[in-house]
């Protein structure tokens, strides 16, 4: 499986004085979705970081359509674009009820050793699940 969807709400805190998503939030967004299609892979953050790998974003971009505003249910749907080597990217679009495009964006983060701070292979048990 090569991408997942996940549903919430805005929440109020998440919006400015006009009711409309903050730009600064979207990453969290993306953030959230990308945790989540791992964990439907059966990877964690947590176990990761555990093992002495971290995945900081090494590039962001975020194409806005449409605004969010408070309350929407909005959908973050997350796609792995290629195998991972020392990078895994992903592609995103964010959605609400009505099936309207809010944002599409990009994200690829680096494998890195958490000790030495220096890129590595992407670990095979990761690459493992990503075959199946």
């Amino acid at each position: 499986m090569n991408f997942n969807k996940i549903s919430f709400r805005v929440r109020y805190g998440e919006t400015d004085q006009m009711g409309v998503v903050y730009h600064g939030n979207y990453a969290q967004y993306l953030e959230i979705g990308r945790v989540e299609w791992l964990r439907e892979m059966g990877i964690s953050y947590k176990t990761m970081e555990k093992n002495g790998i971290m995945l900081p974003v090494i590039s962001l971009s975020l194409h806005f359509k449409k605004s969010a505003v408070y309350d929407d249910l909005i959908t973050v749907e997350t796609r792995l674009v290629r195998t991972p080597l020392v990078k895994i990217e992903f592609d995103y679009k964010i959605y609400n009820e009505k099936k309207e495009i809010l944002v599409e964006a990009n994200t690829v983060l680096a494998f890195l050793d958490t000790t030495t701070k220096r890129p590595i292979k992407c670990p095979d048990y990761i690459l493992e699940k990503l075959s199946y």
